[in-house]
């Protein structure tokens, strides 16, 4: 493409109300990457997951059913001809839910030991999940949740404020997973994180660009990834130490967590804001807001007495 034939960075009104700046730009270039295609070859995309989905779901039934018959009929859940007599697929151990089965109408916790699963053992890995994520106990959720949190695998957790997408307006959370937090991590001077785990909550960062659509500014980013890299211990040298900040962040303990129940909400943990004092005395700020409510509920009088008036012209008078 030259130059001459570059989209213009700009806003487009979309027909859900949101102003699209240059993401429409860098959607149409990801969809001309990806390459057309054709409703019909959604197939071979989707029918290998339902495939998976369904050899995964048929061995768990059959391992439930021989292990509840181990005892009394003698049945073995981990012999693979207790599976090749009924035409079931024998999955591996280490291709298993490590840390629970999660339930089959909510997917969070199928991604989230999914990416656990990919992890390297000296990298992080974050991503977004909904809210719930944060501390459901629904079916086998809960349990996942505590063992990811006993496994010590959680880094950082920080909740977000919503209307940040386009297409739905609740607020969502990132999670940061590390197999490895005891410190040196290739040339960043990391620090010695074992059981421990950062809670940030952001929700109250962002502005609205538009009615229904919040944007974080560049500070706020800023803010964001230097209380994480500080904590972390990133370029420590020449940088400010981490500290707790009260409303934002707060580095907790696993024991903390477990005696909170496992939950991960960090609204929970980072407490509220410290309220700056303004030095006014508390007897002169109570006359002041107390002649302000006067002055309001005379004011209130003048209205009603107005709209009175103005109903008896009408014809609508007591």
């Amino acid at each position: 493409m030259s130059k001459n034939n570059l989209p213009v960075r700009g806003r487009t009104q979309t027909g859900n109300g949101a102003n699209l700046g240059f993401e429409n730009q860098m959607w149409a270039a990801a969809d001309k990457l990806r390459g057309h295609m054709d409703a019909s070859e959604y197939k071979h995309v989707v029918l290998g997951l339902i495939f998976l989905k369904y050899i995964s779901d048929a061995f768990q039934a059959k391992y439930k059913q021989l292990e509840a018959t181990k005892d009394t009929e003698y049945t073995d859940p981990e012999d693979r001809d207790e599976y090749a007599a009924t035409n079931i697929f024998w999955v591996p151990q280490e291709a298993r839910w490590k840390y629970g089965i999660p339930p089959v109408n909510n997917a969070n916790y199928a991604w989230i030991q999914h990416f656990i699963h990919h992890l390297s053992p000296t990298w992080v890995a974050g991503f977004v999940m909904a809210n719930g994520s944060m501390s459901t106990n629904t079916t086998s959720e809960g349990e996942i949740r505590r063992n990811i949190i006993e496994a010590d695998l959680v880094d950082c957790m920080i909740a977000l404020p919503g209307q940040l997408f386009y297409t739905t307006q609740i607020p969502v959370c990132l999670w940061f997973l590390a197999r490895n937090k005891v410190g040196a991590h290739g040339r960043s001077p990391l620090r010695d994180r074992r059981g421990q785990t950062l809670f940030i909550d952001a929700r109250k960062l962002g502005s609205l660009i538009d009615r229904t659509h919040k944007d974080f500014s560049d500070e706020e980013i800023d803010k964001v990834t230097a209380t994480y890299h500080a904590w972390r211990g990133v370029g420590a040298d020449g940088h400010p130490p981490y500290q707790d900040v009260p409303g934002f962040c707060k580095s907790v303990t696993t024991n903390e967590i477990r005696e909170h129940g496992y939950v991960l909400t960090p609204g929970r943990y980072v407490g509220a804001a410290e309220i700056e004092d303004d030095g006014v005395p508390f007897e002169e700020k109570m006359a002041e807001l107390s002649a302000t409510l006067y002055e309001q509920f005379a004011e209130a009088d003048r209205l009603e007495a107005t709209i009175k008036r103005n109903l008896e012209v009408l014809g609508y008078g007591e």
